[in-house]
C-alpha cells in the first residue's frame, strides 16, 4: 500500500514529508523524483542558519516508515480567514432550496 502511495506522489509531483525508520527522523518538503525497483530517489532542501542546501538522496522502500502530505495551512497571525461567502461565485456550493427537502 505504501509503495503505491509513494508511486502516486512521484507521478503527481507533490511535496510530501517522509519518515525514515532507520534514522528515526522526518524529512519535510520532499519531492519524490523516481522509483526504480526498491530504490526511491528524493530531492529536498535544508536551511541551516545562513546557508540553503539542496539534497538528492536514494533510500530503500523498506526504510520509509510513513509519508504524509500537508493538505491545508492557516496563518497564526491576526488575519481574518476567508469564509465561503468570500469565494468567487463559481466556486461556491449552491444553497439548497427548502422545497427540495420536503420530498
Amino acid at each position: 500500500m505504501l509503495h503505491r502511495k509513494i508511486y502516486q506522489f512521484c507521478c503527481d509531483g507533490r511535496e510530501v514529508s517522509i519518515f525514515l525508520r532507520d534514522q528515526q527522523r522526518w524529512i519535510d518538503g520532499v519531492r519524490i523524483l523516481d522509483i526504480e525497483g526498491d530504490l526511491v530517489t528524493i530531492r529536498y532542501e535544508t536551511d541551516d542558519e545562513d546557508e540553503l542546501s539542496s539534497w538528492e538522496d536514494m533510500f530503500r522502500l523498506e526504510s520509509i516508515g510513513a509519508v504524509s502530505q500537508k493538505i491545508a495551512c492557516v496563518s497564526r497571525g491576526n488575519v481574518e480567514p476567508l469564509v465561503s461567502d468570500d469565494c468567487p461565485e463559481a466556486e461556491q456550493i449552491p444553497k439548497r432550496s427548502p422545497d427540495l427537502n420536503q420530498e
